[in-house]
């Protein structure tokens, strides 16, 4: 499956050419093994990825005018096709409410098609390293065993694109396509594919944890508010601020689907989000969830022992 590329020069896009491209495997299997995940390359690549992104959305609504280039488009069309694959497997009747097994259906169909998926969305000199880049799709929709998702399938989907980066398929001027096309029509796949089959939420820490099922649109979510004129955190918990401003913010769309999923008072089921409205400013709330991220997702072995490492996301320790 892997086959070796040889390739002079060291732009960015040429490092994968460097390796040979390799089916992604788990290295994480006890818990002192975190150690050698916070000091890889893959690790380095990953925290850069997500801050860079965090970077580029500051300030930024979700109609601002940014390039939109064929690889987004392409990868648009991908999700699109997830999304009419919920429409053509609906629930079946069973008797327990939750993990509705219709999505092991779905799942499987995704299992078989994934590479040919990912190789639409690669250069054809890139074309090598699909079943590479197909795992981490694979890895991003949930567990059809459980019939769960979480943190770590949403980190699988940040991996991918962060290897679609690596490969060249996705450039530096992708960067706001990346979250405010790409990454926001997953996560409306990810919420249509959540409220369709009942799935379950992976590993939650009910109400103490940030959400049930994301993280990542929070953290560029509040980075979009950086510097807003009026709107403070204490306004997200506002039903009318949400409503009225959720196209252009992905926090307030969070806001709006968990106000949707949960009944009782908001202080109740989303505890920690409560809290955070208590924030005086955004930069302080969006530096507070890249710290929280890191000590809830990125440093928890329950999260991490899943996490697969190839060539492009490697086990290898991080060059200085």
């Amino acid at each position: 499956m892997a086959e070796t590329e040889q390739q002079s020069g060291s732009a960015p896009e040429d490092e994968a050419a460097e390796v040979a491209f390799m089916v992604p495997k788990k290295e994480i299997s006890m818990v002192p093994d975190m150690g050698k995940w916070k000091r890889s390359q893959a690790y380095a690549d990953y925290i850069g990825f997500i801050l860079t992104l965090n970077e580029g959305v500051k300030g930024k609504k979700l109609t601002f005018e940014y390039k939109v280039s064929e690889t987004v488009e392409k990868l648009l069309d991908l999700l699109e096709t997830l999304d009419r694959w919920i429409n053509e497997t609906p629930p079946v009747d069973q008797p327990s409410r939750f993990g509705n097994k219709a999505y092991r259906t779905w799942f499987s169909k995704l299992d078989q098609e994934a590479e040919a998926l990912v190789s639409t969305v690669l250069p054809p000199e890139k074309a090598a390293a699909a079943p590479e880049i197909a795992v981490y799709l694979k890895e991003s929709v949930g567990n059809s065993t459980r019939i769960d998702y979480g943190t770590g399938h949403e980190a699988a989907f940040a991996a991918f694109l962060c290897c679609l980066c690596k490969v060249g398929a996705l450039r530096v001027d992708d960067q706001l396509a990346i979250v405010f096309k790409v990454f926001n029509r997953y996560l409306s796949v990810m919420r249509k594919l959540q409220r369709t089959y009942r799935m379950e939420p992976a590993g939650s820490q009910g109400v103490w944890g940030l959400d049930d099922f994301q993280f990542l649109p929070f953290i560029w979510g509040s980075s979009q508010f950086i510097d807003h004129p009026t709107l403070e955190p204490r306004h997200f918990i506002d039903e009318r601020v949400v409503n009225e401003h959720h196209q252009d913010y992905m926090f307030l769309e969070c806001i709006k689907f968990i106000n949707e999923m949960k009944t009782g008072p908001f202080a109740e089921h989303s505890n920690q989000l409560w809290n955070i409205s208590a924030v005086p400013s955004w930069s302080k709330v969006n530096q507070g969830l890249i710290r929280m991220y890191k000590a809830e997702c990125l440093e928890k072995f329950p999260v991490i022992q899943h996490f697969k490492f190839g060539s492009l996301l490697s086990i290898q320790p991080a060059k200085p």
